[in-house]
């Protein structure tokens, strides 16, 4: 992977989660975080599956934490952004900035709800 690595919309998000949640980022609070915020909802299998994969990358770590009588006995794995983390998600963040300055979303909307889109031409 380069130095110029971005993030996808939902890899974006849940970095995004995790850098707000700190120390407290793990599966089940992460998925809160995002449908809190997105409001959106979002499957815990899709949170799990952008992690380890954010982790495989090399953007996130992960630890297991004490074991806890509500769950069993079980430990919580947490979740931390790494640096390479922190700055894709700065890259991702200012190119969606970029794309979007200058833009009137208001008159957008307006201009797209009075026209139809074109026809598709198979």
């Amino acid at each position: 992977m380069s130095g110029r690595d971005y993030l996808g919309e939902f890899e974006h998000i849940t970095v995004l989660a995790l850098l707000r949640l700190e120390d407290r980022a793990y599966g089940v609070t992460v998925r809160q975080e995002i449908e809190q915020r997105t409001r959106r909802e979002v499957s815990i299998g899709a949170v799990y599956a952008t992690l380890d994969r954010l982790e495989a990358k090399g953007y996130v770590t992960s630890y297991m934490g004490d074991p806890t009588p509500e769950r069993g006995g079980r430990s919580k794995r947490f979740f931390r952004v790494t640096a390479k983390g922190s700055a894709a998600a700065s890259r991702t963040h200012h190119a969606f900035q970029r794309m979007a300055d200058g833009l009137n979303f208001t008159r957008s909307f307006a201009w797209h709800q009075n026209h139809e889109p074109p026809a598709l031409r198979v």
